[in-house]
């Protein structure tokens, strides 16, 4: 079965891979280049230099303005969270929210492996429920596949502040962080402005279809995975429709503005949906900010 999803994941690939590559500029290395910067050395301000790059605690001494260099680190390291709680456990039969959680995570890490020097995996729901530290070569990153493959979550709660938390501790160098979850959960939003600001972070929001327009099917029972009790909704009842897609509305909105306001890509996929489209046109534009900031 793991080969099976191997495979999988490996077609998918190479149709991402074909597509950026199709058109007259850049790679697709290029989506990963950049992601990491150490800091190298001083120097004396010079007109046309970014202010945000002045180091205030050295220029305060009274010998100058000075401003930060860096370099890029050749050892780049691309991290994936993948949450893995309760709440992705909706969806059809083998199409889940965590089935296409688990596949995107691994066609990106497979994308990964082959253009950054270094992979590490961090699944979460309210706990740890799987950490791999970054690590280079091809053995690793299968290996880190196949934790993804196999990984069945102990707890069924939702904890994103705590994951990201987590991530800043063990990440100490700026790395390229993928956040993937449907963000069905409350209070992260101020450490994940933390997370943009020391990282490259890419945002991809899950979703499934029935979250925004749940079929009218009378009053049925409806089971929380994560606070493991059962509701009775009336699913025919056009205000429990409107305050559902309102509530969904306003979560993917807020993410999509908080991310923006913090330099972090987001995107948003509909697990009912072909994702490789919009991973292709995210890498796109990623090609194409990174190739402008450069020039």
């Amino acid at each position: 079965m793991f080969e099976q999803f191997l495979g999988k994941l490996r077609k998918y690939e190479i149709r991402m891979r074909k597509a950026v590559t199709s058109e007259r500029y850049g790679n697709f290395h290029s989506v990963f280049k950049g992601s990491g910067l150490e800091f190298d050395d001083l120097r004396l301000y010079q007109y046309g230099d970014d202010v945000r790059a002045i180091d205030w605690n050295t220029s305060a001494k009274g010998h100058g303005t000075f401003v930060k260099i860096f370099k890029e680190d050749k050892e780049q390291t691309a991290f994936f969270m993948l949450d893995v709680s309760a709440s992705q456990q909706v969806g059809e039969l083998k199409r889940l929210k965590i089935d296409i959680a688990k596949e995107i995570c691994g066609v990106l890490t497979l994308s990964a492996i082959q253009e950054a020097s270094r992979v590490g995996l961090l699944c979460f729901s309210d706990k740890n429920e799987r950490y791999i530290r970054p690590s280079d070569g091809m053995k690793h990153g299968y290996g880190v596949i196949s934790e993804i493959y196999k990984l069945v979550p102990e707890s069924t709660k939702t904890n994103i502040a705590e994951a990201i938390l987590v991530t800043l501790n063990v990440v100490k160098r700026r790395s390229l962080i993928f956040l993937i979850s449907d963000f069905i959960d409350n209070n992260y939003q101020h450490n994940l402005k933390a997370l943009a600001r020391k990282h490259d972070l890419i945002v991809i929001h899950l979703y499934d279809s029935r979250e925004v327009n749940l079929p009218g099917l009378g009053i049925i029972p409806l089971y929380d995975a994560e606070k493991q009790s059962t509701v009775w909704v009336n699913t025919s009842s056009k205000q429990y429709k409107e305050e559902m897609a309102s509530r969904f509305s306003k979560r993917s909105s807020e993410l999509q503005r908080l991310c923006h306001q913090n330099r972090a890509d987001y995107i948003s996929i509909n697990t009912q949906e072909d994702y490789v489209p919009a991973l292709i046109h995210l890498f796109k534009v990623r090609r194409y900010t990174k190739s402008s900031a450069s020039s």
